[in-house]
């Protein structure tokens, strides 16, 4: 049994408490590794040395830091069966879907090295004579990156490789459930060149390692993905810190009669069960209109039937295991909700004998949109089917929850998708497409109770930069802006008293 150590200055060190905690295979309930149950004494430690390398690493040109980015590009394609293997063991997601995940931090470290001839300003006109006005982007400082589960490699990529071609230094706190993919993550940064004390890794709880990261008054930035309340309560801690919170969603897809129907399904089967429902993006609720829903529901229910449950790792498997044992209890808590709120289970809704951490693809039917199976995040193979007369009435179901992050509408009318994309309360809506499958150089992000991050793309260097507005006259006198410009009475004269002032011409 490897026990695995934080990286604290370029350094492999325990834990100040000398605990531990185990990393489970989900699909086997077997400890893989134990890691470092660390405290607010090893974040203490974690941000002095991120203080300690910050000067260097800010004063370091952004193509010099971009090319770190470059060489775990390369480290991540070389080695991408090899974590991939890692991804399915740990996490539980089947062997297709974890290569995906490493593929996503491959594009990831390849789009942000780009940013690092970028790093865009403006330059805009200023009101006044011999005088420039123009704004550059400035990193945050010491950025905490506290990563979920769920996608062990991507999301640490979204979060640490921005802040780092930005000229942040980082903190990484991961998921306890996926220490190990976590780790391996940073050996490869180190690998790639990151300096000491620039990439920073610390393991432990939320209520330690989390809060100490969060009010840590040296740390001045923080990007939080997981749940909701946990991201609320980020918000309450952190003051007045730079703060991105990504809190889960409960998204939709719209079936409008003139779909493919065979394609709708497709998108169903992929963006409900797939990764066992477990993305913060999965397609939990399916909206179809009354004219072809008996049609839909039926052929659904065969198809989820048919879904091949088992071992990430096993080929064929099309549905791992959830993430450990109270995730199954979780999910199987709002299978009995929802038989209680009147819905029908067709099919699913059981806890399969034997080892590891699964459970049966679930559909329920005769789904009303106030029931809490169609309100809150299940988070598990658990899809919803509800029924609506027209695209109003499906845009209205559709919105009438807390969250809004993804979105999508089956439809061959295109005034139909307009009308959806404009209307659904969203920050991504996919048309002809399922809920999930956003692409790195693009925003990504929600609204309402998913919060208002945009990670990714261009947005991705906005949350790790403060932008610095910078004025430069050149006029050699002192000019006042308001005062002094066009509308500001005339321009002050060169010589004499500075509050001398041309008089205006009366008309």
């Amino acid at each position: 049994m490897q026990t695995h150590r934080m990286l604290v200055g370029g350094k492999w060190a325990p834990a100040r408490s000398g605990q531990t905690f185990p990393s489970l295979d989900p699909a086997t309930g077997r400890v893989i590794g134990l890691f470092q149950q660390g405290d607010a004494r090893d974040v203490d430690l974690a941000v002095a040395a991120a203080a300690k390398a910050f000067p260097a690493w800010r004063n370091t040109p952004p193509p010099t830091r971009a090319r770190v980015l470059f060489r775990l590009a390369a480290l991540l394609q070389q080695r991408k069966e090899e974590l991939a293997r890692l991804v399915s063991l740990e996490m539980g997601k089947v062997l297709p879907e974890a290569r995906g995940d490493v593929q996503e931090a491959i594009d990831t470290a390849e789009y942000f090295a780009g940013e690092g001839r970028r790093l865009f300003g403006t330059t805009t006109t200023s009101e006044l004579r011999e005088k420039a006005a123009l704004t550059i982007r400035v990193p945050v400082g010491i950025v905490a990156c506290i990563t979920p589960w769920n996608f062990p490699v991507a999301i640490p990529s979204w979060k640490v490789l921005p802040a780092l071609v930005c000229g942040n230094t980082v903190i990484l706190k991961p998921s306890s459930d996926t220490p190990l993919c976590a780790t391996r993550f940073v050996q490869l940064l180190q690998e790639a060149g990151a300096p000491a004390g620039v990439v920073n890794l610390v393991t432990g709880p939320g209520e330690t390692v989390g809060d100490a990261l969060v009010t840590h008054p040296q740390v001045q930035g923080i990007s939080f993905t997981g749940n909701g309340s946990t991201g609320e309560g980020i918000i309450r801690k952190a003051g007045m810190k730079k703060v991105g919170v990504e809190g889960g969603g409960k998204n939709g897809i719209i079936i409008l009669p003139d779909a493919d129907l065979a394609l709708a399904l497709e998108g169903v089967v992929w963006g409900g069960y797939g990764t066992s429902g477990q993305r913060c993006t999965a397609a939990s609720r399916v909206i179809v209109h009354e004219k072809i829903q008996e049609k839909f529901e039926r052929l659904l229910a065969a198809r989820v039937r048919s879904l091949r449950l088992g071992p990430g790792l096993r080929a064929g498997t099309e549905v791992g295991p959830l993430i450990n044992a109270r995730a199954v209890e979780k999910v199987h808590g709002y299978t009995q909700l929802g038989l209680q709120e009147g819905a029908r289970l067709r099919c699913g809704g059981t806890i399969p004998k034997g080892k590891g951490f699964f459970y049966q693809p679930t559909l329920f039917t005769d789904v009303q949109p106030d029931m809490r199976i169609a309100r809150e995040e299940i988070f598990g193979p658990a899809v919803s089917l509800l029924t609506v007369r027209s695209l109003d009435e499906a845009i209205d179901v559709m919105n009438d929850i807390p969250y809004g992050l993804s979105s999508a509408v089956y439809t061959k009318n295109i005034t139909s998708a307009f009308r959806a994309i404009h209307r659904i309360e969203a920050g991504i809506t996919y048309v002809n497409a399922s809920t999930t499958g956003a692409e790195v150089h693009l925003p990504f992000g929600g609204v309402k109770a998913t919060g208002h991050t945009r990670e990714a793309g261009w947005t991705g260097v906005e949350e790790f930069t403060h932008l610095k507005t910078v004025y430069i006259d050149y006029s050699g006198r002192l000019q006042r802006a308001q005062m002094d410009g066009v509308d500001g009475g005339g321009t002050s004269k060169r010589s004499g008293s500075p509050f001398t002032r041309t008089p205006r011409r009366r008309p």
